[in-house]
């Protein structure tokens, strides 16, 4: 590679001594608080470290199916810490787009010494074998979006939204609960009346212990859509939850079950609890078994709360159709 700075400016100079350097051009987007323990690795496909013997493979033939962008670091770089989490949220939200490959320049100087990287953290976006652009310091998540936008050939200056989403789908199918909240966030900071985000990214957030977050989220929500069957499911899993913390210790609903099976009221906290538990099946067959030994029960309320926990599951979730089967074949057999 040539030594000579194919950007200007700040990339100057033979890299031979690195330092620090912060450009803010305005104030990013506050991050979700979603607190789920560490930020697992990013997946592999999209975002990967490299080496110096890596760089032509990982980076140059790469950039000729798809851009690579190249995020230069350091671990005693405090800006590099601030960048790379954005910098990877952003990259997970493009939809494949764009990936990034991060190279350690303090394990391997060499690269960055080529590229005439004087300063980091930097970052050098590779088209067709060539470095075509870049930027240096910790700069506003808006303005990462603009260039992998730049880079990425897109358009209209927005992520592809289904895209994205379908992405946080496969991320939480995965567990990887971060990842996906990333991406919702990402999301949102692009596109924040997304119905579908908000609901994700609150579901992620009461999962979490963050009911109070999931709750100023769902506040956000346009008006219009306040109740968008992905909102009012939330807000219904929200409102069981509470219910059930609530109701006690299951323990003391089986007993009461075990000497009197009649006892409806047990059998419908037991229910309540399971549920919150996450065992759809069993929650849904003590309503069932309630409905079938007596319908009139506190005015229909079995099956009431059956379908309250229909709206909270989802429509198509499998807990869902079997139970709906099981109650049609009570009601119309």
């Amino acid at each position: 590679m040539s030594d000579n700075n194919p950007f200007g400016g700040p990339f100057g100079g033979n890299g031979g001594q690195y330092t620090t350097s912060v450009q803010y051009g305005g104030t990013a987007p506050a991050p979700a608080k979603v607190a789920l323990g560490d930020v697992p690795a990013a997946p592999a496909d999209v975002i990967k470290d490299t080496t110096t013997a890596a760089f032509a493979a990982d980076v140059i033939q790469e950039s000729r199916r798809q851009p690579v962008l190249v995020d230069f670091w350091a671990p005693w770089c405090g800006p590099c810490k601030q960048l790379t989490p954005q910098l990877e949220k952003a990259v997970k939200a493009a939809g494949g787009k764009v990936k990034l490959v991060k190279m350690n320049i303090d394990d391997h100087p060499s690269i960055a010494g080529q590229l005439g990287i004087q300063s980091i953290p930097a970052v050098i976006a590779f088209k067709d074998g060539q470095p075509v652009d870049g930027f240096m310091g910790a700069i506003p998540e808006s303005q990462i979006n603009e260039f992998i936008t730049k880079v990425g050939g897109k358009g209209d200056g927005a992520p592809p939204v289904a895209e994205a989403l379908a992405a946080a789908t496969e991320a939480r199918d995965a567990g990887d609960m971060q990842t996906a909240a990333d991406i919702y966030d990402a999301v949102l900071a692009q596109a924040p009346e997304t119905i579908e985000a908000i609901a994700g990214l609150g579901e992620l957030l009461f999962e979490a212990g963050d009911t109070e977050g999931a709750e100023a989220l769902l506040a956000t929500a346009p008006e219009a859509k306040k109740d968008a069957p992905p909102l009012a499911a939330l807000r219904a899993k929200m409102a069981l939850a509470a219910q059930a913390a609530a109701l006690g210790n299951p323990a003391e609903f089986e007993r009461r079950l075990a000497e009197n099976p009649k006892d409806h009221q047990a059998r419908f906290d037991l229910a309540m609890i399971q549920n919150a538990n996450g065992d759809r099946t069993a929650a849904a067959d003590n309503l069932l078994a309630i409905i079938k030994a007596d319908r009139t029960w506190n005015e229909d309320g079995a099956r009431t709360q059956l379908l309250q926990l229909f709206e909270a599951w989802g429509m198509t979730d499998e807990a869902t159709l079997s139970a709906r089967r099981k109650l049609s074949a009570l009601l119309f057999s």
